[in-house]
């Protein structure tokens, strides 16, 4: 079939054939792209927008299909073996990789704090709260650890959505004045009569709901009382 087209077009030289030649290198590479593309949306559909190194693997990624997608922007690695699609929903990469890395993680004192307004101070890191005795994970995400009683870890917890698979945990409101209040001498008194301040300030909030929950916690309930004694 080739040769046969060949014959026709050397009356007008050459040049009609390397065309013809050159189209057909073009559509192959234009159906190799295609294929590439339509491969990367299947393992998007099956992965979801954040997957880890393993399940990449379970779905037939080689190693280097992802390092190319991630070296060609496609994916970006969030430590750990966590990857994300780029053009995945907007999110908080660092707030996704704890959620996906830390079971039971928890945002809590000044994090948690500022995400309530209860301060003005943006965290220059991520106060993350695990209970005692669990793993201390290396995270890429700059963070502090704290690791807080098994018994009263749940108290005050709320579910976060951060983008992840699962949510991310937040310690409500109260639990976290209670928490930079028991832990003043290495919060900071400051931070936590500005949040105990600011909460006391808004419509609804009494001390009697304050005191109940300090009564979980060991210690907490005198300190509190000082501290609404100076503030009332």
């Amino acid at each position: 079939m080739s040769a046969e087209i060949e014959a026709r077009v050397l009356p007008g030289g050459r040049y009609g054939a390397c065309c013809l030649r050159e189209a057909s290198t073009d559509t192959r590479e234009v159906g190799i792209i295609s294929s590439v593309t339509a491969a990367n949306r299947d393992f998007r559909e099956l992965l979801g927008d954040t997957f880890t190194y393993g399940e990449a693997r379970t779905a037939g990624v080689s190693d280097r299909r992802l390092y190319r997608l991630r070296d060609a922007g496609e994916v970006i690695a969030l430590g750990g073996g966590v990857y994300r699609w780029a053009d995945a929903p907007p999110a908080d990469d660092d707030l996704v990789e704890i959620a996906e890395r830390v079971p039971r993680a928890t945002l809590c004192l000044e994090t948690a704090l500022a995400r309530h307004r209860l301060i003005d101070t943006i965290p220059a890191v991520i106060d993350v709260a695990i209970p005692r005795g669990s793993t201390r994970p290396a995270l890429r995400a700059p963070c502090r650890l704290h690791q807080f009683d098994m018994r009263t870890f749940e108290i005050g917890r709320e579910p976060l959505d951060v983008g992840a698979r699962r949510p991310l945990g937040i310690y409500s409101a109260e639990r976290s004045i209670i928490d930079v209040i028991r832990l003043r001498h290495r919060e900071g008194s400051d931070v936590a009569w500005e949040a105990l301040r600011r909460w006391l300030s808004r419509p609804g909030r009494s001390p009697a709901q304050l005191i109940e929950l300090a009564r979980q916690f060991p210690g907490a309930e005198p300190a509190l009382r000082q501290a609404l004694e100076v503030l009332l």
